[in-house]
């Protein structure tokens, strides 16, 4: 039992070193993900002996019981949350640039200088991924808003703070918000851009665009993030 729990917070701190590994610089984001691979393979077998050990193991002691039970649950959910993380890019089209107007896309500016000489370029990645956009995401769409652009900027740029991004540029004249999304335990950066245009009726069209800065797949993160602010700027305005 004790070695099926010691072997099972291996697995943990595997996990974890895969994804703050890469942080720190220690390695490539996708060598992180092969010891996120073997910490699943490893749950695996931890819990495969684990489950052994509670039948085979003829005198068990209460903190027997106990200790096998911790390793059990600890395997379960490091098997559990990368198989789920599969199944979620298995379900996505594997594109990572999504935008509300596949036609005019807005233009990144500030993150030109914040991407790596590895990291995807701020161009748009092009027709053939606005056609698969348009089937995964139908609902990514241009917002327009009864509101001047001035008022509508400022809430923009509160929404995205209060949404957890950094806010790295913003351009009235342009109507441009620029912001960086962190995710937790790799740390991988996606950048955003808001375009904000005043129509002649008095109306502010907004076109969101979140791209990531590595990988193939976003795993559904960029569309995911553009709907979070577009409901988050609707609700502010209905208040």
């Amino acid at each position: 039992m004790y070695i099926g729990l010691v072997l099972a917070v291996l697995c943990v701190v595997g996990a974890l070193a895969s994804g703050f590994g890469y942080q720190a610089g220690f390695w490539h984001f996708r060598t992180g993900f092969q010891i996120l691979k073997w910490s699943f393979f490893l749950s695996v077998a931890t819990l495969i002996f684990i489950l052994g050990s509670f039948f085979f193991l003829k005198a068990k002691t209460p903190m027997d019981w106990g200790t096998g039970l911790i390793g059990l649950v600890i395997c379960l959910v490091m098997i559990y949350v990368p198989y789920s993380w599969k199944r979620t890019l298995d379900a996505h089209p594997y594109i990572h640039d999504i935008s509300t107007d596949l036609n005019n896309p807005p233009e990144f500016v500030a993150a030109i200088s914040l991407r790596g000489p590895d990291d995807h370029p701020v161009e748009y990645d092009g027709p053939e991924v606005a056609e698969q956009q348009r089937t995964a995401y139908p609902d990514i769409n241009t917002l327009t808003i009864s509101g001047s652009k001035e008022e509508t900027m400022n809430v923009v740029e509160g929404v995205i703070k209060d949404q957890g991004m950094e806010v790295v540029d913003t351009n009235a004249q342009e109507g441009r918000i620029e912001a960086v999304a962190t995710s937790g335990l790799y740390g991988f950066k996606d950048d955003v851009v808001v375009r904000i245009l005043e129509s002649e009726n008095g109306q502010s069209m907004i076109d969101i665009r979140s791209k990531s800065r590595v990988g193939k797949s976003d795993l559904g993160q960029n569309a995911k993030r553009i709907r979070k602010i577009v409901v988050g700027v609707t609700e502010a305005f209905e208040r």
